[in-house]
């Protein structure tokens, strides 16, 4: 006869009971929970989806944040804004006081990418190498100056002096360069810091004795008799306004990137083409006079979108000569760290499509 133990035994008619209630709530609980999140499923998977597209196509919803100072190869930036060329596209374009507040900015995430110059863009890549040049919007040819009190005439003259200028590799680089081409050094020299707003107000308290500076403070000081001893004319290439963004919109927001580059180069070919009234416009947002505005423009080199193409395709290998060169004083003078090469800087797919589409 076989054994049997307390499992074989039928439990009595109360627990059997007691065990169906509770199958029963366990079976009604699950079938809850089920019906409470089972909307959410498809959201998951929308999501996950939109994500995967967004990822493959460079699609976004998210707006396109640019930051720029106030610099005159910017201003065609703006004048896409004015003549409609952005209407209706979350693209925005953020005007800060100083270059040091634009690269704050973007170290800090609060924008996608900015108005830089190349040196800029190489002082960043220093530390963060998250970041390209994707358009050529001029070269400086006598808009950055070292202006200084009457009775300087020459830079040799500043031997001992206050200089001021703002806390910026584009500043020190200029600076870096006059000194060297001057056989001067910066141990020559007193450096005073200086945000941009306030080279004028330190000027006129005679607070310094020059000033490396551009864009109105450096048409208000020529008017108010101050004397240029060095510009940018005097080193061409070696100043260049870029559209610099990080590696990550550019993966994620290309669609709003081409955007914005097409309606910079529209304005670029508006202002060429139709000079007088381009200026009135973009002098009503700087309050700077039309005509002072143009002639900021002068001393000024646009490239047109076939050579933003040739020059970061690298077919024109001027940039990068020029990258390499800059690179080189920037070490000399202990403005970067490492060394870096210039052509990992540079992505040319939206000029290039850009170009393809005219």
């Amino acid at each position: 006869m076989k054994s049997s133990s307390n499992l074989d035994m039928p439990l009595p008619c109360w627990q059997r009971m007691l065990a169906m209630r509770a199958g029963t709530r366990l079976q009604w609980m699950t079938m809850n929970v089920r019906r409470r999140l089972g909307w959410l499923l498809p959201c998951v998977i929308g999501l996950a989806v939109s994500v995967a597209i967004t990822s493959c196509t460079g699609l976004s919803s998210a707006p396109l944040r640019i930051g720029a100072n106030l610099w005159t190869g910017y201003e065609t930036l703006f004048l896409a804004k004015d003549l409609g060329d952005l209407k209706g596209k979350p693209i925005q374009l953020i005007e800060y006081p100083s270059v040091t507040e634009v690269v704050r900015a973007y170290r800090n995430g609060e924008i996608d990418g900015a108005g830089l110059t190349v040196d800029e863009v190489i002082a960043l890549t220093d530390t963060q190498a998250d970041i390209r040049i994707i358009a050529i919007l001029d070269f400086s040819d006598g808009g950055d100056v070292i202006l200084a009190r009457p009775g300087f005439s020459k830079l040799q003259d500043l031997k001992g002096k206050r200089i001021g200028m703002e806390s910026t590799a584009l500043g020190a680089f200029f600076l870096a360069r006059a000194l060297e081409l001057n056989d001067m050094s910066p141990q020559d020299v007193t450096v005073v810091s200086l945000e941009l707003s306030d080279h004028q107000a330190a000027y006129n308290d005679g607070r310094i004795d020059a000033v490396v500076t551009f864009g109105p403070a450096r048409t208000n000081l020529l008017k108010a008799g101050a004397t240029s001893l060095f510009d940018s004319s005097m080193i061409p290439g070696d100043i260049v306004d870029t559209l610099a963004i990080s590696t990550k919109t550019i993966a994620t927001n290309a669609d709003h990137l081409q955007a914005r580059v097409e309606a910079r180069f529209k304005a670029l070919d508006y202002f060429q083409k139709t000079p007088q009234d381009a200026t009135r416009r973009m002098a009503r947002r700087t309050q700077v006079k039309p005509e002072e505005l143009l002639d900021a423009f002068s001393l000024l080199q646009q490239p047109s979108l076939k050579e933003n193409v040739a020059l970061l395709s690298q077919s024109n290998p001027a940039l990068v000569e020029s990258m390499q060169k800059l690179i080189q004083v920037m070490l000399n003078n202990g403005l970067i760290s490492k060394n870096i090469d210039p052509a990992t800087l540079l992505n040319p797919q939206f000029v290039e499509r850009a170009l393809a589409r005219t």
